[in-house]
């Protein structure tokens, strides 16, 4: 009677999401690479929410959950925390149809974006703080390209950021001038993988262009879309370089989002145990209004397997 080989125990195996086993050896720098630069920061993070911590002094006292209870109970915070959602939403929507339309203009004059599409990124890779320079001298009350022409043209001077709606709205419009083109990028190259086919059928049944784009090519990609959608929201949900460069959260608390109220919690109050816990906050708080686009994709791809 013969025995079945005896099978030795090889290298220690890691099971990946597609079912193969990956060596641990070859996981092992996946692996430390996030304990150093994701798992010990939230873990410190967190220390630093639960105690009294300055920048001098970090991790000098528990205090349980005082922290979190003096950033609820601060107007300033819980007032950044609404326009910091209402300021993502916005400018991810705007952005959204902007950079939407322009990529199906691109896609119908031509299959490469050519000079136009070009001219088009610029925004894209000018860095924030430029940009916010940039749109203040433009905006300035006096001095600025805007008044210069309006001046010219024997109308009278405006002052964007002087007002709080104003300032907000100018906020949006600059952040939109930098990011639609990122959408536009995006959406471009999803266009360019829907089949012919698609076209043509929907000519043949009569669909023009705009009927053919509503109900064809976006449907198409839809989840492209609501992927880019949700990368916009995390996008504006950060953003600071032009809150702290155009308006320094101004005029009063108007344009003061949640990472311009958290920063000068930390580096000018330097409480950081504060600033700490309302990190958590915030991260909570992005974390709920992004899980309903993540959500609503998910459905989607359910629905088309």
């Amino acid at each position: 009677m013969t025995t079945a080989p005896t099978l030795k125990a090889g290298p220690r195996t890691v099971r990946g999401r597609s079912g193969a086993r990956v060596p641990g050896g070859l996981a092992a720098p996946a692996v430390a690479f996030l304990v150093v630069f994701a798992a010990y920061p939230l873990v410190y993070l967190i220390g630093l929410a639960f105690t009294q911590s300055t920048l001098a002094q970090p991790l000098q006292r528990w205090t349980g959950f005082d922290n979190f209870r003096s950033a609820l109970e601060s107007q300033s915070f819980t007032g950044s925390l609404w326009r910091s959602v209402l300021f993502a939403v916005l400018a991810a929507a705007v952005q959204l149809v902007l950079g939407t339309a322009l990529a199906l203009l691109l896609r119908a004059r031509a299959r490469r974006p050519g000079l136009l599409g070009t001219l088009l990124l610029l925004p894209l890779v000018t860095p924030p703080v430029m940009v916010g320079v940039a749109w203040k001298l433009l905006l300035a009350p006096v001095g600025g390209a805007l008044n210069g022409v309006l001046h010219v043209l024997g109308l009278p001077g405006v002052n964007p950021l002087g007002g709080a709606t104003s300032a907000f709205i100018t906020l949006v419009v600059i952040d939109s001038w930098q990011w639609t083109p990122f959408v536009m990028l995006l959406t471009y190259a999803a266009l360019l993988g829907v089949p012919d086919e698609l076209r043509e059928a929907a000519a043949l049944d009569g669909a023009g262009r705009r009927r053919t784009a509503r109900s064809v090519v976006l449907p198409y990609i839809e989840p492209t879309l609501l992927s880019v959608l949700l990368l916009k929201l995390v996008i504006g949900f950060k953003v600071f370089d032009i809150v702290y460069v155009v308006t320094a959260g101004g005029p009063g608390f108007s344009t003061t989002t949640s990472t311009y109220d958290i920063q000068r919690t930390a580096l000018q109050e330097f409480d950081v145990g504060a600033a700490a816990a309302g990190t958590v906050v915030f991260s909570l708080l992005i974390g709920l209004v992004t899980a309903v686009v993540a959500l609503r994709r998910k459905r989607h791809e359910e629905v088309a397997v």
